[in-house]
């Protein structure tokens, strides 16, 4: 008997079966239960460290007021007082030894939540005090929602 070796035929595909190739219902809701059961574990830690972060940086952008502050007062001999602000650290209102601007920003930050910071000096628990609100606006709170303070 005689073999003859040759290529294997092609499997040729119709128009119909082409147009059936993806996924079937069945297979997409699978798909969007197992996103939905992620979303629901992982959703809450994420947006718990999100709200940490944002404290973070108020911390950081506080710890910057606080060299530029350091100084000013080297500058001018004192802190600016509370009528004169933060502001004060990026304009001169008269002062003499003035050599600033203390910021390298052209306008002050706000907190990461949007709002001002709070400045005091003569202050309540040091020379001055420079806190935020935290995510919240008021005064104390948990979590992300806790004020951050200088002091």
């Amino acid at each position: 008997m005689r073999r003859t070796v040759g290529k294997p035929a092609k499997v040729v595909e119709t128009e119909d079966r082409k147009r059936n190739r993806g996924f079937s219902l069945i297979e997409l809701i699978v798909v969007l239960v197992i996103l939905g059961l992620l979303a629901t574990v992982v959703g809450p830690k994420v947006m718990e460290r999100l709200g940490r972060g944002k404290s973070e940086i108020a911390k950081l952008q506080i710890d910057q007021f606080e060299g530029a502050l350091g100084l000013f007062r080297f500058d001018v001999g004192r802190y600016p007082t509370s009528s004169e602000g933060l502001t004060s650290l990026l304009e001169n209102a008269g002062l003499h030894n003035w050599s600033g601007p203390y910021l390298d920003k052209r306008t002050l930050p706000n907190d990461p939540w949007g709002r001002e910071y709070q400045y005091r000096s003569p202050g309540q628990y040091g020379d001055y005090d420079l806190w935020s609100w935290g995510a919240d606006g008021v005064e104390g709170g948990e979590s992300d929602s806790a004020d951050v303070t200088s002091w």
